[in-house]
């Protein structure tokens, strides 16, 4: 991985973004309940990621008997802001919180510091760690360059074209992209590049745009298994033959590799992200001695090995 891209790594370790309104979960509504520790959640968006995210997070935060807050900033940091408010003002004993965008979080920070509640982060963190009570991160630099490892030995050294469909701008998916086109060889052109919003008609439409201006594309970087069906389907139909190269690891997406479908996925369990964060906010609200940085698995997962990917995602 090139020099810039290590520094965005070291800076900005990370993994991938119900309703805007606040929601509880459990009887308590801030931390002045008997039951104990309330803790906020603010997530990012609606993706599955977000949403296996959110699950793991409710499952963990009601197995350790605390009490939970819920809101979701539906990739709007303004949003985002107005919901750490809102939190703050519920007075919660600490705030996890599943960015909309990196730069929303000084502000964030700020704001949550002012009112002496500790933020914990999913996916993405600040590089003045000082400032967060913890993180539990998956290193998305790191991922995109599995998926790029993975079409270097397929091209074999083959001058061959490539495309990336990101996802929205900010956060998660820039750091993914960068991760994936900084390890490709020289011998991989990427000859496009556009976001699909995380969205899988997005995606869809996107796909159809790059094989039309490239109908010789042979492999294609998506930035999340949602949109890499919205872009095998823009490829069927123009019946191009072009390898698909995705992250997360959700059942779908596992059965799409173990049927060819996709040629690999980088599994990152949204399930242990979630799970992580909770217990290691409640450890370190308690004083207790558990890794401030904590790193979510990340495996490459292909046909040959697709059995040994971890769960995704917990059942409803």
């Amino acid at each position: 991985m090139p020099s810039s891209a290590r520094r965005t790594s070291v800076a900005l370790t990370a993994a991938l973004s119900s309703a805007a309104l606040l929601g509880g979960c459990g009887s308590g509504s801030g931390s002045g309940s008997d039951d104990g520790v309330t803790l906020g959640f603010v997530n990012g968006a609606n993706t599955e990621f977000h949403t296996c995210l959110q699950r793991a997070v409710t499952a963990e935060v009601e197995a350790g008997d605390a009490e939970l807050l819920t809101a979701n900033s539906n990739q709007n940091p303004g949003t985002e802001l107005s919901n750490i408010e809102d939190m703050i003002s519920r007075q919660v004993d600490a705030l996890i919180v599943q960015t909309v965008n990196v730069d929303a979080l000084e502000g964030d920070i700020a704001k949550a510091r002012a009112a002496d509640i500790p933020i914990f982060l999913t996916s993405v963190i600040t590089e003045d760690t000082s400032e967060i009570l913890g993180a539990v991160v998956v290193d998305l630099p790191a991922v995109g360059a599995l998926d790029a490892d993975w079409v270097a030995q397929d091209a074999g050294g083959a001058q061959v074209e490539a495309a990336v469909i990101a996802g929205a701008p900010g956060a998660a998916s820039d750091l993914l992209v960068e991760g994936f086109t900084g390890a490709l060889p020289d011998n991989v052109e990427v000859v496009a590049n556009q976001p699909g919003m995380f969205n899988r008609a997005d995606a869809q439409d996107v796909a159809e745009n790059i094989i039309q201006a490239h109908p010789d594309l042979q492999y294609a970087f998506v930035a999340n298994e949602e949109m890499a069906f919205g872009a095998l389907n823009a490829f069927e139909a123009a019946g191009a033959d072009v390898k698909i190269v995705t992250v997360n690891g959700t059942a779908d997406g596992l059965a799409a590799v173990e049927d060819g479908r996709f040629a690999a996925t980088v599994a990152n369990s949204a399930t242990q992200t979630g799970q992580l964060a909770v217990r290691n906010t409640l450890a370190l609200l308690d004083g207790e001695d558990v890794e401030k940085i904590a790193q979510t698995p990340i495996t490459l997962i292909t046909r040959e090995n697709v059995a040994e990917a971890p769960q995704y995602c917990l059942e409803d």
